[in-house]
């Protein structure tokens, strides 16, 4: 974590005094109370007058790694969808409905934003919305999820994915992007582009819909393994040219949703799901923008997630974040990762939750986010109480106590890991 020679860094500086006081025992290892002077946090060059003030930029900086003043946080899939507002201009119609209504799907985007002030906004949209808008037969029914008219099968079911044209298939997407992106500008809040990976996509298609064993799936990835890796590859461009668009439509971060990744074992994920996935993550490069790879039950591929070109990963809330870090390496930060249903406790519950959550991220690459996305019974104003509580936290001592853990993992003083 920290270097062993040279000049150390204000920031670095400070942590090393939080680390003294932890080991005199001036500050309790399990609480966050010590205040942090922000000046103490700049690194070189960011003094005041440079260094941008705005939500966002924490978001950003903690994804590459960078010490932040605060960690970031915002809520996955349908964010607002607990809110009355969100009920109330969503209505009862299809969710592709609402998302073909750029107008609409730019509102629903930007009303966590206001109601909770997180970090980042995620783009309102569905997994499915490429797939949908070439006129494969898919729609997405309230209460149930993705449904097929006619699952894919054979070859002959590839003529039904034409190449995806974003802005003449998906204009109202790029629309909602801009749109979201006047208000999000002015308040500094970064936009999330939003796509399904492939396997997860491909599961829907196959399936004919939402499966708890994903028994067809599995079968034509063994019984047709050609057939199976042209069915990704062509679900790879659509994530592909889908986010490109995106970005180039304003979004500063992706994220590729492969929420039923952890269906497979990591064998079967590495030989036939994350070559698929690499081609989208390896796609975006050239743009410079954040990339964040999320799944469900993933905890044994978490590595090979990371592997596979992300920036960040996400985990659920079924690994510890310190379990997750050794896996994926230090190159990536991770995202995450409370229980959904613990924000339907009493806030004393959610609070110590969230508090362990924030003690495991370790104060520096870590976004705060729930494990997978907002319940709709969630009540608002335990949302709002949690942002705070993560805004508040202190990262340079929870940073402190990662590398008082880490020392004590390799059985050496943290204080001798910095050189003069």
């Amino acid at each position: 974590m920290f270097p062993t020679g040279g000049k150390a860094a204000p920031w670095e500086l400070h942590i090393i005094g939080v680390l003294a006081r932890l080991q005199a025992g001036e500050v309790h290892r399990s609480g966050s109370v010590v205040e942090v002077p922000s000046a103490e946090l700049r690194e070189p060059g960011s003094e005041p007058g440079n260094e941008p003030r705005e939500p966002g930029t924490s978001f950003l900086r903690a994804c590459r790694g960078e010490p932040v003043e605060r960690v970031p946080v915002w809520f996955m899939r349908q964010a607002g969808r607990s809110l009355p507002e969100y009920r109330a201009a969503r209505g009862d119609g299809s969710i592709l409905d609402a998302i073909r209504n750029p107008e609409l799907a730019a509102e629903l985007t930007l009303q966590p934003v206001r109601r909770y002030g997180v970090d980042a906004a995620i783009l309102f949209s569905d997994i499915v919305v490429p797939v949908a808008a070439v006129g494969f037969g898919i729609e997405v029914t309230p209460g149930h999820g993705p449904v097929v008219d006619k699952p894919f099968r054979t070859h002959e079911d590839l003529a039904r994915l034409r190449p995806l044209d974003p802005e003449a298939d998906t204009p109202f997407v790029l629309d909602a992007v801009r749109i979201a992106c006047q208000e999000l500008d002015g308040l500094g809040v970064p936009l999330i582009g939003f796509a399904g990976a492939p396997f997860t996509v491909a599961s829907y298609m196959v399936e004919g819909g939402p499966s708890s064993t994903y028994a067809t799936t599995k079968a034509l990835m063994r019984s047709e393994p050609g057939l199976w890796a042209e069915l990704l590859d062509r679900l790879a461009d659509f994530a592909l040219v889908s986010l490109r668009s995106q970005v180039e439509a304003g979004a500063s971060a992706v994220q590729l949703f492969d929420s039923w990744a952890g269906a497979l074992s990591p064998s079967d994920y590495e030989s036939s799901a994350m070559p698929a996935t690499r081609k989208v993550l390896e796609g975006l490069c050239d743009l410079g923008v954040t990339r964040i790879h999320f799944g469900v039950g993933t905890g044994e591929i978490l590595d090979l997630m990371a592997v596979a070109g992300a920036d960040v990963v996400g985990v659920d809330w079924r690994v510890p974040l310190s379990r997750a870090r050794q896996r994926v390496g230090p190159r990536v930060a991770l995202q995450g990762n409370l229980d959904p249903a613990v924000c339907l406790a009493p806030w004393e519950v959610l609070a110590e939750e969230a508090s362990r959550v924030l003690d495991e991220g370790g104060g520096t690459g870590h976004v705060f986010n729930l494990g997978h996305g907002v319940l709709p019974e969630t009540d608002p104003g335990m949302l709002a109480r949690l942002v705070d509580l993560v805004h508040a936290a202190d990262t340079a001592e929870l940073a402190a106590r990662a590398e008082l853990r880490s020392q004590a993992d390799r059985g050496s003083s943290p204080l001798e890991t910095t050189g003069p």
